[in-house]
């Protein structure tokens, strides 16, 4: 029974406030192992794989069709990569698949493991927000995000693989597929986002640090893209699970 509930029984609705997520280029050697056999590297000319760091504040989260009222607001914070799979009709998807989760209440840490797979893990999150810049950080996690929040003309990351915004926004997460792999089964359990309104706007990071992703210590990591999405319905489908066919 347990392990049937953790495959997402039943569809999920929230509304995302905001949802800020940087994405960081990694060569795909490196990133190859992270990965299950079923899935593949959502790559860029070849060369650059892809972790998404996704931190969104959720409104009124709870089974899609219940009152608002009954719903929770929670921080989450999530480690995604970015890959393919090739489903048993033939078609490719684009989606996530799961390296690392938060949240900051003990609530969606025990509701989230126990209708997930996502394994997540409660943390401490702190926002500020002045006139010109809005700080995300986590002391227990070790991380730090500042934003320059003034109207102005925003620039591609220094580093970044992309020529161009235009480019950048396909590598903008989340997408709209996460898969999880049990490999002694060999099934994949798929969950779809649905999505409206989805306007990605990029954002100037002026500084950044996340423990989680140097620990790695990746020999070439850099900052691809930044975005945020506000005020956006959003929905989880129930989970569906498939076979894998090599």
């Amino acid at each position: 029974m347990i392990s049937f509930l953790k495959n997402h029984p039943f569809a999920v609705e929230t509304h995302f406030e905001s949802s800020t997520v940087l994405t960081f280029a990694i060569p795909k050697k490196e990133l190859q192992s992270f990965i299950p056999e079923c899935l593949e590297l959502d790559t860029f000319q070849d060369k650059w794989a892809f972790i998404a760091v996704a931190m969104v504040q959720t409104k009124e989260l709870r089974p899609k069709g219940f009152p608002k009222f009954i719903g929770n607001n929670f921080f989450l914070i999530g480690y995604r990569v970015f890959v393919k799979y090739t489903n048993n009709a033939g078609k490719r998807l684009r989606g996530l698949y799961i390296l690392k989760s938060e949240t900051n209440k003990k609530k969606m840490e025990f509701l989230g493991n126990l209708f997930t797979h996502y394994n997540y893990s409660t943390t401490d999150i702190s926002e500020v927000n002045k006139t010109d810049f809005k700080v995300i950080k986590s002391f227990k996690s070790e991380f730090t995000l500042k934003i320059d929040t003034t109207e102005k003309e925003i620039n591609l990351p220094k580093k970044s693989p992309f020529d161009n915004w235009k480019e950048a926004r396909k590598f903008a997460g989340p997408l709209p597929f996460t898969f999880t792999y049990n490999k002694e089964k060999k099934e994949v359990l798929i969950i779809e986002g649905v999505r409206q309104n989805w306007k990605p706007k990029p954002i100037e990071v002026v500084d950044y640090n996340f423990s989680f992703i140097n620990n790695f210590n990746f020999q070439n990591c850099v900052l691809a893209n930044a975005f945020v999405i506000e005020n956006i319905p959003y929905y989880w489908k129930k989970g569906k699970i498939e076979k894998w066919k090599k």
